[in-house]
């Protein structure tokens, strides 16, 4: 299921609630449907509000567990619905490449699982992505 369109508001609050320029094919992604929903509502791709509100979270978590690395070198915008995060890697606070990366809650440790956004999405609704 896709929402409305995000509007330029909402795509440009990421920027500055987040400090970081969406990834091309992201933005052009919400420029279309602001989140899209799959089966028993879990979402494949979080809406621009919850983008910001995840991204905060799991940004400051290291403070609140030892046991996990800083989550800040990623922008994440989908879970897997068992606390694993996909998201892309950050550095100085932007986007390097199209790459997505899982980021696994049980044992804090990060690997690509996709080459790009299209990829991604393909692979996670085919089944072909599993974490």
């Amino acid at each position: 299921m896709f929402k409305a369109p995000a509007t330029e508001t909402e795509i440009l609050s990421v920027k500055r609630e987040l400090n970081i320029d969406l990834p091309k094919r992201l933005a052009e992604l919400y420029s279309e449907t602001n989140g899209v929903y799959g089966n028993y509502g879990i979402s494949l791709i979080w809406s621009t509000e919850q983008m910001i509100k995840e991204n905060k979270f799991f940004w400051s978590l290291h403070e609140y567990r030892d046991f996990i690395k800083p989550l800040d070198t990623f922008l994440f915008f989908s879970d897997a619905g068992n606390g694993d995060l996909f998201g892309y890697l950050m550095e100085n606070g932007t986007i390097q490449n199209e790459n997505i990366y899982v980021w696994n809650h049980e044992d804090d440790s990060r690997r690509i699982i996709a080459s790009s956004l299209k990829d991604f999405i393909k692979g996670w609704i085919n089944g072909e992505i599993s974490v």
